[in-house]
């Protein structure tokens, strides 16, 4: 197994790594709209706003893994608030392209910082043949 850690994403607000490796297989821990500066440093504006910066995390650490957007098999979303839904499919959706990974999207009370949406994901590495 393999912890991945880069510093174009924020690092882990807590005791967890950024994503492990393991077996042909990525697993990110979930990423909130924190920038890469600061673990404090989470950004204010709308969720749509907050959605890009946390694709853009998530695309870190799975390049960083050596996996890409393009490998990812599963993501999850979290959402403080369901109303949220289409915007964040709409960052989603740019983000992803043509592929699209099997997902869930779930409501939750609330998230790490108050953030309004948290993305993780597992993907293949690039190497990995099947």
């Amino acid at each position: 197994m393999k912890f991945v850690q880069t510093e174009k994403a924020p690092s882990a607000i807590g005791p967890y790594s950024q994503a492990a490796v393991v077996n042909g297989m990525v697993y990110t821990s979930g990423q909130i709209a924190l920038t890469p500066q600061g673990s404090d440093e989470l950004l204010r504006e709308d969720v749509g706003v907050q959605a890009v910066r946390v694709l853009e995390n998530l695309k870190a650490v799975l390049e960083e893994a050596g996996s890409s957007m393009e490998n990812v098999v599963k993501t999850t979303i979290f959402l403080a608030d369901m109303d949220s839904f289409g915007t964040v499919n709409e960052v989603y959706e740019k983000a992803f392209g043509d592929h699209k990974p099997a997902r869930s999207t779930v409501a939750v009370k609330t998230l790490p910082k108050n953030a309004l949406v948290e993305i993780d994901a597992v993907a293949l590495l690039n190497d990995y043949s099947y």
